[in-house]
C-alpha cells in the first residue's frame, strides 16, 4: 500500500511521522539504554517506595543470575503469575535479558483456567504471587511445571509499612492477608530488596544476542471456541508498538513522566502502553496492584501522574472520586483509552478536570496491542476509534471472502498488517494460517467501517467476546462451566450494554425437568471454577435458547431477548449490578 492509498495520513499531526525506523531494536536494548541514560531517575514506585533505574537494574541482574542458576536459558519459557508490583517488573526484565520468553498469566485464574495454557507452553518455572502458589501446585500435577518461585508483595513496600503489617491487629492483619500468603519457597532478596548496583554481578548474557524476531512474550487469548491460544509477540512487535505509541503522543518523554500502572501487566495493553513505554521514555512507573480507588487516589494526591492509560470504567471512577472528594486532577497531560467504547461525556469531564487530553484507540492482543487511535491534536472524532498508527495498514473486507476489499463506508471485517502484528499462535500453525488473509493481513474478527477519510468505527465483534472492566470474557468458556452443573441443561453467556460503555456478563439457561432454579448455587459453582470477572452477574431462565438452522445457539438473539425482557420491566443492565 502506498502513502497515496493511506487516506488517513491527512489527519496525522505534525509530530507523528507516517513511518518510523525500528531497526533491529529489542526490548532488551530499550531497557539497557534506559539504565544508561537515566540511572538516577526513579523507575519503580510502590506504596510510596521508589527505586531508581540503576537500583532496579541491580535487582534485575541479581534475579537473572538466580534464574540462570535454575537452568533458564535462551528460548526457554518462564511463566509470570502476578499482579502489578515491583517483583513483576524485575522478573519480566530478568527473563527477557536471558533471551528467554515471558508467558503472562492472570494471578486470579483458577487451576482449571491455567492448566491448558501451562500444558501448551510447557514452562518449567513459574514466578508467582504467593497467594497463587497453591493453584500452581495443582497445575503442576498435570503439566511440565516443576519449580514455583513465590513472591510476597509486602517485601517491596516501605520499611515503615512492612513493619506495621507485621503487627497482629485486626485491620492490619486483614490487609496483610489480602496482600499475600507467606510461602516457605519465597526467596527473599531475589526479586525484591535493595541490591547494591556496585556489588551486584554483571547481567548473565544469553548464548547469542537477543534478536528482534525472537519471541519475547506469550499471552493467551481466545475466540468463540473459548479454547485459549498463545499469541507469540516478538521483541520487534512490542518495540514497534512502543515506538508508534510514543510518536502518537506529543512530547511524551521530553520531560519527566510519571505513569499510573493500574492496567495489569498480564494484559497486552498494560504491558505495552504502560510498562514498556515507561521504560522507553524513562518514566517513573507507579504500580498499583489492584484497581482500588483508595490506592489510586493516594497516587493522584501524592505523586500526580502525567500519563494515565486506562479503560472507560477507570476514568469514570477516578472522575467520580475526585469530584466527591474535591480533589484536583490537574497535571495529567495524556490519557489513552482502550478495551471498550469511550463515552463522550467521560472525555469532556476528564479533560475539564485534568487540563489534558483523553483519546480512544483500538487493538488486540495479537497486535501488541494497538493498531488505531484518535489523534491527540484535538481532532478526534466521537464514536470512532481513530485512524491507523504509523506503518500500519488497515482494510475492511468481506468476512466471507477476505480477499475482497469493501468500499469505504461499508461494514465488514477489519484486517491489519504492520510491524506490531504477532508471529502466530503457539503450536497452532493451521489456526495461525487461517487468521490471515491471502495477502497477509491479520483478521481481527471485528466488524467495522472505514469512512472515505480514513476514520474507523467499530460496529460489532464477530468473535462475540464480552468486554467487562477492560477484561475479555469468552462466552464458550463460561458456558462450559455452567453446563457442568447437574441442574443446567443448556447455557448462553452474553454481554449486556452498560452506561459506561462496558458490558455486564449474564447467562441465559435452560434447566432439567425436575431441577430447581437456584441462582446462588450457579453463582457459587462459577466462582469455584472461574475468575470473578467472568462469573455471570445475573441468570435468566429461558424455556429454549434461540438457535440457527444448524442448531447453534445465536448469542446475539439471546442478548436481544434479555434486553427486551429488561425493558419490559423498566430496567437496564445497570440495574442488575446495583
Amino acid at each position: 500500500m502506498s502513502d497515496a492509498d493511506r487516506i488517513w495520513l491527512r489527519h496525522y499531526p505534525e509530530w507523528t511521522p507516517p513511518h518510523l525506523d525500528y531497526g533491529d531494536t529489542t526490548l532488551v536494548d530499550l531497557y539497557r539504554d534506559a539504565v544508561r541514560t537515566w540511572p538516577d531517575r526513579p523507575m519503580l514506585t510502590f506504596f510510596g517506595r521508589s527505586r531508581t533505574f540503576a537500583e532496579v537494574d541491580a535487582q534485575v541482574r541479581h534475579a537473572a543470575g538466580v534464574l540462570r542458576s535454575l537452568g533458564v536459558g535462551q528460548g526457554d519459557r518462564v511463566a509470570l503469575v502476578m499482579p502489578n508490583c515491583p517483583q513483576h517488573v524485575v522478573a519480566y526484565l530478568a527473563v527477557l535479558n536471558l533471551g528467554a520468553t515471558v508467558v503472562e498469566h492472570n494471578p486470579l485464574y483458577t487451576a482449571r483456567e491455567l492448566r491448558g495454557p501451562f500444558a501448551d507452553h510447557g514452562a518449567k518455572i513459574a514466578i508467582c504471587w504467593d497467594k497463587t502458589a497453591p493453584v500452581l501446585d495443582e497445575v503442576a500435577r498435570t503439566t511440565p511445571l516443576e519449580t514455583i518461585l513465590p513472591i510476597n508483595m509486602i517485601d517491596d513496600m516501605p520499611w515503615a509499612l512492612r513493619t506495621a503489617l507485621r503487627l497482629p491487629f485486626g485491620k492490619l492483619k486483614a490487609t496483610r492477608a489480602e496482600l499475600g500468603s507467606p510461602d516457605p519457597r519465597t526467596r527473599p532478596g531475589v526479586f525484591a530488596g535493595d541490591a547494591d548496583p556496585a556489588k551486584t554481578p554483571p547481567m548473565p548474557e544469553p548464548d547469542r544476542p537477543v534478536a528482534a524476531d525472537d519471541v519475547a512474550v506469550i499471552m493467551y487469548t481466545s475466540g468463540t471456541t473459548g479454547a485459549p491460544k498463545g499469541a507469540q509477540l516478538t521483541h520487534g512487535n512490542l518495540v514497534a508498538n512502543v515506538m508508534q505509541g510514543k510518536a502518537w503522543v506529543p512530547g511524551l518523554g521530553e520531560q519527566r513522566e510519571i505513569a499510573l500502572a493500574v492496567l495489569p501487566m498480564f494484559h497486552a495493553y498494560g504491558l505495552t502502553i504502560v510498562t514498556n513505554v515507561s521504560v522507553y521514555v524513562g518514566a517513573e512507573l507507579v504500580l498499583v496492584p489492584a484497581a482500588k480507588m483508595d490506592l489510586i487516589m493516594k497516587v493522584m494526591k501524592r505523586n500526580r501522574p502525567t500519563w494515565v492509560p486506562g479503560v472507560p470504567t477507570l476514568y469514570e471512577k477516578i472522575i467520580e472520586e475526585a469530584e466527591s472528594r474535591g480533589d484536583s486532577l490537574e497535571g495529567i497531560r495524556f490519557a489513552f483509552c482502550g478495551a471498550s467504547t469511550l463515552p463522550v461525556r467521560t472525555v469532556d469531564k476528564w479533560e475539564r478536570l485534568t487540563g489534558g487530553k483523553l483519546v480512544e484507540g483500538y487493538g488486540l492482543t495479537e497486535t501488541s496491542p494497538i493498531i488505531v487511535g484518535n489523534t491527540m491534536d484535538g481532532n478526534r472524532r466521537p464514536g470512532y476509534v481513530g485512524v491507523p498508527f504509523p506503518d500500519t495498514d488497515v482494510k475492511i473486507v468481506d468476512p466471507e471472502d477476505p480477499a475482497r476489499e469493501l468500499p469505504h463506508g461499508e461494514e465488514g471485517e477489519i484486517v491489519v498488517t504492520g510491524p506490531q502484528v504477532f508471529a502466530g499462535y503457539l503450536n497452532l500453525p493451521e489456526e495461525t494460517a487461517a487468521s490471515f488473509t491471502p495477502d497477509g493481513f491479520y483478521r481481527t474478527g471485528d466488524v467495522g467501517v472505514m469512512e472515505p477519510d480514513g476514520f474507523i468505527r467499530l460496529v460489532a465483534r464477530i468473535k462475540e467476546v464480552i468486554i467487562t472492566g477492560g477484561f475479555n470474557v469468552y462466552p464458550a468458556e463460561v458456558e462450559e462451566v455452567l453446563t457442568d452443573h447437574p441442574g443446567i441443561v443448556d447455557a448462553a453467556v452474553v454481554g449486556l450494554p452498560l452506561a459506561d460503555g462496558s458490558e455486564l456478563v449474564v447467562a441465559a439457561i435452560t434447566i432439567g425437568d425436575y431441577a430447581r432454579l437456584d441462582t446462588s448455587e450457579y453463582r457459587n459453582h462459577c466462582r469455584d471454577n472461574l475468575t470473578r470477572y467472568k462469573v455471570p452477574k445475573a441468570y435468566f431462565h429461558l424455556d429454549e435458547l434461540p438457535r440457527d438452522q444448524m442448531g447453534k445457539v445465536r448469542r446475539r438473539d439471546v442478548r436481544d431477548v434479555l434486553v427486551e425482557r429488561l425493558a419490559a420491566e423498566g430496567k437496564t443492565a445497570d440495574d442488575l449490578r446495583r
